[in-house]
C-alpha cells in the first residue's frame, strides 16, 4: 500500500495548532477593496479556525 499524499493546496492553506485545532486565513481580501470598509478590510486580515463542519474534510486533505 503506497503512502497517503496530503493535498499541496491544503497545505499551503492551513496550519494545525497546538492544541490540533486547524488555523486558516479569511477569503475576500485580494481584490476590490474599495467598496469594503475599513473595518471588514482589518477583520478579514486576522486568521481564525475551521469551522467543525469542514473539520473532517480538512483533516482528510491534510492526512491527519
Amino acid at each position: 500500500m503506497p503512502k497517503m499524499k496530503t493535498k499541496s493546496g491544503a497545505k499551503k492553506r492551513f496550519s494545525i495548532t497546538a492544541s490540533g485545532k486547524i488555523k486558516r486565513k479569511h477569503a475576500y481580501k485580494s481584490h476590490i477593496l474599495t467598496k469594503k470598509s475599513k473595518k471588514r478590510k482589518r477583520n478579514l486580515t486576522k486568521t481564525t479556525f475551521v469551522n467543525k463542519a469542514d473539520l473532517n474534510n480538512i483533516k482528510d486533505m491534510l492526512c491527519m
